[in-house]
């Protein structure tokens, strides 16, 4: 197991463990200017025969965005095996007394699927190459809600998934157009922190997290 790569002082360093035989992984993240704590948080832990994936914001930004964001990561600790459904219900459920936030996940099982599943504006994106080894991208619907205030009725998809198939998670603290730019030829830190120095707006906390699939180690 190591220890979560954290490659910026604004997101928040208490980051959990992952074990990278089944994905690699990059997170880049900057607070809006002017602020000590960013409402942009991320959760990446492995589970048995699989890993799970996580980008919430909190709605605006500062300690309060800080404060609904963490308390979302903090409801999944420990419950990571759970379906993305029953996940994002259980953040609904701890965040009532908070300002809410949204949020994407993403589930991989070492069988070679994911399962993914948003509320409200957190992007999500699969790069992949088809059997003719086209370059393809999949999109992640994103159905419109507040987590902790508003919830839309779940409806997570499930997608085949091979070694080298990349998924990027952005908050809108980044420009959309990232995703019409992208490779996958860079390792997956490095595609985060290009992201984010290409692509930050600067108007708000911004967090981008790049997990590429590798598939099960031998043996496992």
């Amino acid at each position: 197991m190591k220890r979560a790569s954290v490659h910026t002082d604004d997101v928040a360093s208490d980051a959990h463990t992952v074990d990278r035989s089944l994905i690699e992984w990059g997170v880049a993240g900057r607070a809006f200017d002017g602020e000590s704590e960013s409402g942009d948080q991320y959760l990446i832990e492995s589970f048995a025969n699989g890993a799970l994936v996580v980008v919430v914001d909190g709605l605006g930004h500062g300690p309060r965005a800080a404060a609904a964001a963490k308390a979302a990561i903090a409801a999944l600790d420990g419950y990571t095996q759970g379906s993305v459904s029953l996940l994002l219900k259980k953040c609904h459920d701890a965040l009532r007394r908070t300002r809410g936030v949204v949020m994407s996940l993403a589930s991989f099982d070492i069988g070679g699927t994911m399962t993914w599943l948003g509320v409200g504006n957190v992007k999500g994106l699969l790069l992949y190459q088809d059997e003719h080894r086209h370059f393809k991208r999949e999109r992640l619907l994103l159905r419109g809600g507040v987590v902790g205030y508003n919830l839309p009725t779940l409806r997570p998809a499930t997608v085949n998934v091979r070694p080298g198939d990349t998924l990027i998670l952005a908050t809108d603290g980044l420009c959309s157009v990232f995703a019409e730019e992208l490779t996958m030829g860079d390792y997956p830190q490095q595609m985060a922190d290009t992201i984010m120095e290409q692509y930050r707006r600067g108007t708000d906390d911004a967090l981008v997290l790049v997990a590429r699939y590798v598939g099960p180690s031998q043996g496992a």
